[in-house]
């Protein structure tokens, strides 16, 4: 028997999708003859009595669930994720340049400098890459601090605000889709596929508005055997790019191929909604957890 450790935020199980998933998480991993324990911030400490820990709470370096990752680390647990996937997703610039160096297809994409940040510049991008353009802040999540601009003097004030956040901006090719397909893998293998649908009128899967509201689309679970073999394949190919852990690939078509958008670290795994069509994916989560997979 293995004891594993759930390690989540207060803000984890806010709504019922996630604490379901929790639920489900448990009742498989006692079903296979281990226990699970959900531990907050202040049960840190009991880390190292553990042999396994999966985080699902924020993993951005500055925040705990790193600190919980490096404990787990250095104490010899199977984590996910991992520290080093944490520092390598969390940091775009970091992200793009693993994949572009596993030669794994991208929009095309640019690092600004400081002094990039001019309307000349902006001109050039919007004339090189097209407009709208996208821009990103390196440190961001959940769709926030990624914009889109259509005028130099516009590039300039969006990307000067998104350098408050970090030395670069990032700036991409808009590749304008329906959804975007999500392949979550798990030590190198395709563990469910869906399809984040774009709201009607938006242009990305989350959109914020000034007051406050989130405006998300819906998610479609697809199963694995039906998903075209090309868009595993990139998945496959941008995940192993970052390491072995558990990563949500999102990507988007363009004419007959498939360009990688991000590789996320802990990925959302969601009740009825990315597991519709993978119910094992919390078997697999605690196999690979205790050493029995991957």
């Amino acid at each position: 028997m293995a004891d594993i450790a759930v390690f989540i935020e207060r803000y984890t199980v806010t709504r019922s999708e996630e604490m379901g998933a929790l639920m489900r998480l448990g009742q498989v991993a006692q079903r296979l003859g281990h226990r699970l324990d959900v531990l907050f911030r202040p049960d840190m400490y009991k880390i190292p009595d553990y042999d396994a820990l999966f985080i699902r709470a924020l993993t951005d370096p500055l925040n705990s669930a790193y600190v919980a990752a490096r404990m787990a680390e250095l104490h010899g647990l199977r984590v996910i994720d991992d520290p080093d996937s944490i520092v390598t997703c969390c940091d775009k610039v970091n992200m793009y340049s693993h994949l572009r160096r596993a030669g794994v297809p991208i929009p095309e994409t640019a690092f600004l400098r400081p002094s990039e940040l001019t309307p000349e510049r902006g001109r050039e991008l919007l004339r090189d890459m097209g407009s709208p353009l996208v821009l990103k802040a390196p440190y961001s999540s959940f769709s926030m601090y990624v914009d889109r601009v259509s005028e130099p003097l516009d590039f300039v004030s969006l990307s000067r605000r998104y350098l408050r956040r970090a030395d670069l901006v990032v700036a991409q090719r808009f590749v304008p889709s329906e959804f975007d397909w999500r392949v979550c893998v798990l030590a190198g293998e395709p563990l469910f596929v869906c399809r984040y649908m774009i709201p009607k009128k938006r242009w990305k899967v989350l959109s914020y508005m000034a007051n406050g509201r989130v405006v998300y689309g819906d998610v479609q679970s697809v199963p694995v055997a039906r998903v075209n073999p090309r868009v595993l394949e990139v998945a496959t190919c941008a995940a192993a790019a970052i390491g072995r852990g558990l990563y949500g690939v999102d990507l988007k078509q363009v004419g007959d191929e498939y360009v990688v958008i991000e590789v996320n670290d802990n990925p959302t795994i969601n009740a009825a909604e990315e597991d519709v069509s993978a119910p094992h994916v919390y078997e697999r989560v605690i196999r690979y957890l205790v050493g029995e997979w991957g």
